[in-house]
């Protein structure tokens, strides 16, 4: 934005990204590669296996598929730019990618947090009101809260990135991180950044609160249903179903909870770089590793899609 000063104002941004060491690069060139390859395979898997087998047409695995949806968009924002910056000298992105960059970030960020409250509500009416469950969660309630939660997403993405740009930047360019998140992008800002902050806790706090107080209501009132079941099997069948989204609310809000909870210096934006790449890149592949090795119910279903598969090849070779 022209600033009607006697300014230049920036066009491209310059990320430091994860390291500056030639050797270096090419080791994590084939490390997250791997990853990537590894977080769409799993993902992909994991909305297919949901998508053919009757037995997930369930509200919880209609879920799960949203999630590794969103797990797929999440990771494709920050790791193909993270690949070509291990290949490439030229660190620039231009203000505009920046932009999107972070709006795109902010929107699956948000979507989330929102669903994984969700997958927890899913859980407390499974096991707290059983006989209830298909009435309470059905498919049109199911598929309206995905669309809120996406709505939700673009509101607070327009909001946050809105904050973020609308702020004049004249220089200096360089974001000491390997993508466009808001706080390293906050100060390079020409302006008071006072209230811009604000707004960013605000609308965070906006987000945050609700979905992890519903996540942790839901739970205790899992966990006291669970204490008064008097068969041993029954309890331990309910603490399996929660298993996997217990690990993975753990894993995602216990990296974004360190990141954003400590303050600011040079030795914690170089913390910050390690975790970001542990939730934007890692927690994405994990997700589908979770709740396949955790999940009798989707173990089998993979077993039969494999088999399944594998079963038909000789029939085609045999038609041919």
């Amino acid at each position: 934005m022209a600033l009607g000063q006697n300014h230049t104002t920036v066009t491209r941004f310059i990320l430091l990204g994860l390291t500056d060491q030639a050797d270096e690069k090419q080791l994590l060139f084939a490390i997250f590669l791997l990853i990537y390859s590894m977080t769409l395979v799993g993902n992909l898997g994991m909305i297919d296996v949901i998508r053919a087998s009757s037995t997930l047409h369930t509200p919880m695995y209609f879920l799960l598929s949203v999630l590794s949806f969103l797990d797929i968009c999440n990771s494709s924002v920050f790791t193909p730019r993270l690949l070509i910056s291990f290949l490439t000298t030229d660190q620039s992105i231009s203000f505009a990618g920046c932009v999107a960059q972070m709006a795109l970030m902010i929107l699956h960020g948000t979507g989330e947090c929102l669903l994984l409250a969700i997958m927890a509500y899913d859980r407390f009416v499974a096991i707290c009101h059983p006989l209830l469950y298909h009435t309470i969660m059905s498919k049109r309630l199911c598929v309206q809260l995905v669309v809120v939660t996406y709505a939700m997403g673009v509101f607070i993405s327009a909001l946050q990135t809105g904050n973020a740009f609308i702020l004049p930047y004249c220089g200096p360019n360089v974001i000491d991180h390997y993508f466009c998140d808001i706080p390293p992008v906050l100060q390079l800002a020409c302006s008071d950044t006072t209230v811009a902050n604000i707004i960013l806790l605000f609308f965070s706090a906006l987000v945050t609160v609700p979905t992890v107080s519903v996540i942790l209501v839901s739970y205790a009132y899992i966990l006291v249903t669970i204490y008064k079941m008097r068969s041993l099997e029954a309890q331990s069948k309910a603490l399996s179903t929660c298993a996997s989204h217990l690990t993975i609310i753990c894993l995602f809000y216990g990296t974004i909870t360190f990141m954003y909870a400590q303050p600011s210096s040079r030795t914690s934006m170089e913390q910050n770089k390690v975790v970001s790449v542990f939730y934007t890149v890692v927690v994405p592949m994990l997700n589908p590793l979770i709740y396949s090795l955790r999940n009798k119910d989707v173990k089998a279903a993979l077993k039969r899609r494999c088999l399944g598969k594998l079963s038909s090849q000789p029939s085609v070779e045999h038609s041919i």
